[in-house]
């Protein structure tokens, strides 16, 4: 284990001072019907923000590639997922989606799992890497809910560990949903630590077992919220040790996301990543960084606050 950290180290020692690797693509924008609560124009306002004011620009940005089946199978069974591509899911399971099922909304979440494996293997070589979209921690090893159909990040975990690439990795979900699918995922994986903060009682209102679970209460103010993980994250990470770290970044913590009911500012969310980020940094384990959920009624807000992320892995690693 030891001599598998050096040559991780080595390599991203190495490739520091190259650019920030941001896996987008035109099929993360998928057609809903106008007033759809999922506000799928963010994946393209987004990237648009970050080239307008000079955060990022086109080089920054890559488009996935195509996933194998093989690589999905790591994680998911095969009988839900060939219902999936076949489009033979129940009507009960669609509900539970929250999307009208299409062979494009199924290529669509090929891509963002790829997304996440080549932002993994980039977060090796230069200590941080970002997909736009991900962050489908609902998505079970055999069923699809909440906007979750493939989950990104489990499948990227085990990308890593098959393919020899990590041996212990943390997965730090931020977002104010529970990250079920992943801990269901991970139950009996010694590999693959899973961490929630999430809202105690908001969905999904029967939680998993995470490796830990912390859930705030209603209201839970900036002080409260960055108090707690500034306490809890740096013992999860001494004791578990991990290689490679994925960040579930979701913005639905702040006060008036319409599916949060956390009371954080906007300030707070940003001074959250800038600790998570500076963490890792110091600590020189590889992230990538998944968006996760945000949902409020002000559409601009969900923008600054997920660009916010971008802005500061710029700043802290580049």
């Amino acid at each position: 284990m030891a001599y598998f950290m050096i040559v991780i180290i080595k390599i991203y020692s190495i490739n520091l001072r190259s650019v920030l690797k941001i896996a987008n693509h035109s099929l993360y924008n998928h057609p809903l019907k106008e007033n759809h609560r999922f506000p799928m124009i963010k994946y393209e306002l987004i990237p648009e923000q970050l080239i307008i004011e000079n955060t990022c620009n086109e080089n920054n940005f890559f488009s996935p590639g195509d996933i194998e089946d093989n690589v999905i199978l790591l994680t998911h069974e095969s009988n839900y997922y060939n219902s999936l591509i076949n489009q033979k899911l129940e009507k009960k399971e669609i509900r539970a989606i929250g999307f009208p099922m299409s062979q494009k909304l199924i290529e669509r979440e090929k891509k963002i799992v790829q997304g996440t494996i080549e932002c993994a293997l980039n977060s090796i070589k230069y200590g941080i890497s970002m997909n736009i979209a991900g962050g489908t921690h609902h998505a079970f090893t055999n069923r699809a809910e909440a906007f979750c159909i493939l989950n990104d990040q489990a499948i990227a975990a085990n990308f890593l560990i098959e393919n020899g690439f990590s041996r212990r990795i943390l997965i730090l979900d931020l977002d104010v949903h529970q990250g079920n699918g992943t801990a269901e995922i991970f139950i009996e994986n010694k590999n693959v630590f899973t961490a929630s903060f999430h809202g105690e009682k908001n969905y999904p209102f029967r939680k998993e077992t995470s490796d830990f679970d912390y859930g705030f209460k209603d209201g839970a103010s900036d002080k409260e919220y960055l108090n707690k993980i500034k306490y809890e994250i740096p013992r999860l990470i001494d004791n578990f040790e991990p290689d490679f770290i994925f960040y579930l970044s979701g913005v639905d913590i702040i006060e008036n996301d319409k599916l949060g009911r956390l009371a954080v500012s906007i300030k707070g969310c940003k001074e959250r990543d800038r600790f998570v980020l500076n963490y890792c940094k110091t600590n020189r384990l590889p992230v990538q960084v998944s968006m996760g959920g945000g949902y409020s009624p002000i559409l601009k807000d969900i923008i600054e606050a997920h660009s916010n992320t971008f802005r500061l892995a710029q700043e802290i690693y580049f």
